[in-house]
């Protein structure tokens, strides 16, 4: 079943007189339960077809399914509820709070959904355990190394119980073997039915995920399957 769907996507910057094509009549459909690998060099659009995914953009022609809702024409309101109910975020440099503790860092979208506070604590806490974190919960950032900053902000991103994990350069800032980690965990909830759009540029990551496709010049190059992706989980976590 289609959880995102991108129809005719066109996106222009301008500066001064010359006009920009990033996204050039782009069609990308993302099913339920994919891990699917967003690829392409530097000014490809890769990162344009992530924002405006992730709502954190606009476009100027096309049209955008998001679970179901046209999310093409909402203001700036409505698209934040919608990130905030529909998306979880992990990005590159982290982005955790630093004088609050990881528990905390983790419950704070909650925060923003109007979860109770003894709710908000309860799944923070689960949701740091699932990343094998639980008994980290007082620790501050400046505390645990980057692949453990990195595991929070995967917990903070599913504390939401989103639709969609989008995942920018998740492992960008770590050595191979933590980037592996990170994405060990990404193929557990994908294992356990989180969808999840990773947009990388190592090919050696891309190639854990299902589905990998490929942008240049703001088009879609190619769009393939991965056949048989390495398994860094034990089977028994989709079972």
């Amino acid at each position: 079943m289609s959880l995102i769907s991108l129809t005719h996507i066109v996106k222009t910057y301008r500066t001064g007189d010359e006009t920009l094509h990033v996204l050039k009549d782009v069609n990308l459909t993302v099913n339920t339960g994919e891990f699917l690998a967003i690829m392409g060099p530097s000014g490809s659009g890769k990162s344009t077809m992530m924002n405006i995914m992730g709502l954190l953009d606009n476009f100027d022609a096309g049209v955008y399914t998001l679970n179901n809702q046209d999310v093409t024409h909402l203001n700036e309101n409505q698209r934040a509820h919608v990130r905030n109910k529909e998306i979880g975020f992990v990005f590159q440099s982290f982005n955790l709070m630093p004088r609050m503790t990881l528990l905390e860092n983790v419950a704070l979208p909650m925060v923003y959904a109007g979860i109770g506070r003894g709710e908000r604590k309860d799944r923070a806490a689960d949701a740091l355990t699932q990343v094998g974190l639980g008994d980290r919960v007082d620790h501050q950032p400046n505390e645990i190394s980057g692949g453990q900053m990195q595991r929070v902000a995967i917990a903070r991103a599913i504390v939401n119980r989103p639709a969609v994990i989008m995942a920018d350069e998740p492992t960008g800032n770590l050595d191979s073997h933590t980037s592996l980690e990170i994405v060990r965990i990404f193929q557990e909830l994908n294992a356990a039915g989180t969808t999840i759009v990773m947009v990388t540029h190592e090919p050696d990551i891309a190639q854990y995920a299902k589905r990998i496709v490929s942008f240049r010049d703001g088009i879609v190059q190619k769009d393939e399957p991965v056949a048989n992706p390495p398994q860094l989980f034990s089977q028994e976590v989709s079972s």
